[in-house]
């Protein structure tokens, strides 16, 4: 049974505190609350001060993001409900001044911390003092938040990635986390190196081993108020919201459109059978909004967590998404192409090295050649390098097959009213994948790249060109070996 008041009630009148408000993630969830809950009081943004801007420059600059044009256009008087609060998440108690602080704790009804490095190969130190240490700092701000109703901890599904299942519990830690955050204060950075792999084993990075780390430092304030620990996977481009296809960052799967659309990468090591589990932002904030709704309503005495995942529920394999995005990418192709977009994925470590030397390195070489040969700055090799490293990264993810119990993100739906099941949709069921991928790419193009729809004409005839470009360099390649074989056979016999 849906709860007695709808979701646009609860949040009337409510103040909220938002973490990583610049993120990805934050973005989006600072854009539904102020559309679909315009009844709100407040929310305070914790923003790191930027040289030569004051507060209110930062918060135009901020608010100056395509993904607010609805209500740039429909309700500019929205965001006077926003306030920043200047400070850094790195810094001694948030970099926030007493008198913020204090406000803070008076006012905040509702807090988001979804501020996190979601950078892979950060120095242990680094990683901890962001992703844990930084927690902490935030749990102390909201122990002495009067009015706090829930607490909404943005994690992720790879928390735990030794586990072949993850279920909606919490995991103890390898390590104690205070033990951890003591260590990485005195130790110096050649010792920390050397420890590194033995600490965060059995994780494949620091990414994972701190967010482990956090969400038992996280449960550990259960009792003092409502907790939701969120786990979505990997998050990215909006489904519906704020704009089909929306996407700022080139991290991850985007990277991989991006890099594959401009020919760049025209081979990677995954299993093209396994499961993509990827989670649209839109539908992940929609999840952390119920969550903070459900939880604020029932204050359950145990910590609250959701796999925010589509495992098991319309799932999308590797194969089929790099299939889909090769006939849409036919469609919006970039301005600035290396080659023809093309090339496949390798199930097979070796195979994939093999076509990684004559496809990504042996061009890059030659191009930087003739570059260098006409007195031109060379690049290529630069960019194969950072290609090389994040496919490495990626690959971790792309080779192996997870899956989550997520039935209290599917529950999710059951739990509200029919039409505040509408506005924060979480069905992954009605998905058509393709023309969402067809979206994704639309969209890293014109919000990533920056290129403008009305160039699409001619970046359609530089695509065509290069098809026919690569098909003659095939061609050429299929001809020398068949006549180098040909030669030696003949020399051989006669």
């Amino acid at each position: 049974m849906a709860p007695s008041i709808g979701v646009s009630e609860f949040y009337a009148g409510k103040t909220i505190f938002i973490t990583g408000a610049t993120g990805f993630m934050g973005k989006v969830l600072i854009e539904k609350l102020l559309r679909c809950c315009p009844d709100l009081k407040r929310i305070y943004l914790l923003m790191r001060p930027k040289r030569g801007q004051n507060t209110k420059e930062r918060l135009d600059d901020f608010i100056n993001c395509r993904v607010f044009d609805y209500l740039q256009d429909k309700s500019p008087k929205a965001f006077d409900k926003i306030t920043v609060i200047q400070g850094d998440i790195l810094q001694e108690d948030l970099g926030i001044s007493i008198q913020d602080w204090d406000l803070l704790q008076k006012e905040t009804e509702v807090l988001f911390h979804c501020a996190a490095c979601v950078r892979f190969d950060m120095f242990i130190r680094d990683a901890v003092n962001m992703n844990t240490v930084g927690t902490l700092k935030v749990l102390k701000l909201a122990d002495g938040m009067k009015k706090l109703e829930v607490f909404v901890h943005v994690s992720t599904s790879y928390c735990r990635c030794e586990v072949h299942t993850l279920e909606e519990r919490l995991y103890p830690a390898k390590h104690r986390p205070q033990d951890v955050i003591e260590c990485v204060k005195w130790m110096d950075d050649d010792l920390l190196t050397y420890l590194q792999p033995k600490l965060i084993d059995p994780q494949p990075n620091t990414y994972a081993y701190t967010k482990s780390l956090t969400e038992d430092l996280v449960s550990q304030y259960v009792g003092k108020y409502p907790i939701v620990i969120a786990r979505p996977s990997i998050v990215t481009a909006a489904y519906k919201e704020p704009l089909p296809g929306w996407v700022d960052n080139m991290n991850g799967p985007t990277g991989l459109l991006v890099g594959a659309g401009k020919g760049v990468i025209r081979t990677m090591h995954c299993n093209d059978s396994y499961s993509a589990d990827v989670i649209p932002v839109d539908m992940a904030v929609n999840a952390c909004i119920l969550l903070s709704y459900l939880t604020a309503l029932e204050k359950p005495k145990e910590v609250r967590i959701c796999n925010i995942t589509q495992s098991g529920n319309n799932s999308i394999t590797w194969g089929q998404a790099l299939d889909m995005g090769r006939i849409h990418v036919q469609e919006f192709p970039f301005s600035v192409c290396l080659w023809y977009p093309g090339g496949s994925p390798k199930s097979s470590k070796v195979q994939h090295l093999i076509a990684a030397f004559f496809t990504h390195l042996l061009p890059a070489y030659f191009v930087d050649l003739i570059m260098f040969l006409m007195g031109k700055k060379t690049f290529m090799i630069k960019i194969q390098k950072r290609v090389s490293y994040g496919l490495d990264v990626l690959q971790y993810y792309t080779t192996k097959e997870w899956f989550f119990n997520n039935d209290n993100y599917r529950a999710l739906s059951k739990q509200v009213s029919k039409v505040d099941n509408e506005i924060f949709y979480t069905n992954l069921e009605v998905m058509n994948w393709s023309a969402y991928i067809r979206n994704y790419i639309k969209g890293a193009r014109e919000y990533c790249c920056k290129e403008d729809p009305a160039t699409l004409p001619q970046a359609r005839k530089l695509h065509r060109q290069l098809y026919y470009l690569d098909k003659a360099v095939q061609f050429v390649i299929y001809f020398l070996v068949a006549y180098f074989i040909y030669y030696y056979i003949i020399r051989f016999f006669c």
